[in-house]
């Protein structure tokens, strides 16, 4: 196990909630081209083939790989994410990703602090 990863090997991967259950996958990363940081995983759940699907934007910091599940644990409930802040997937780039602040609203939503200034 590396810390190093390819973005291309995450997105598709698993995510589990904290009883183990799987809720969906990382769709994909957004990431700060002036900062060169990472400013959320988008993790999908809750449509059918696209349709309905929410993205639900996760600080990096809070998603745990687990190998032996091949894929990420979010500590929480399925009831705590699915009552997250989500947007359309085209809405997490819109404006930078400042569309009514997602970045903000989503680090406070999982109280982590703020890794960007």
């Amino acid at each position: 196990h590396t810390t190093a990863i390819l973005a291309s090997k995450v997105k598709g991967t698993a995510v589990y909630n904290d009883a183990g259950e799987r809720i969906g996958t990382v769709e994909d990363i957004v990431l700060d081209k002036l900062s060169n940081q990472i400013m959320f995983a988008a993790l999908g759940f809750g449509g059918v083939v696209g349709i309905g699907e929410k993205y639900y934007p996760v600080p990096w910091a809070v998603l745990d790989y687990d190998e032996d599940k091949g894929g990420y644990i979010v500590p929480m409930s399925k009831d705590r994410l699915e009552n997250a802040p989500s947007y359309s997937l085209k809405d997490l780039t819109k404006h930078d990703g400042s569309l009514g602040d997602i970045r903000a609203k989503s680090y406070s939503y999982y109280n982590v602090s703020p890794d960007w200034h």
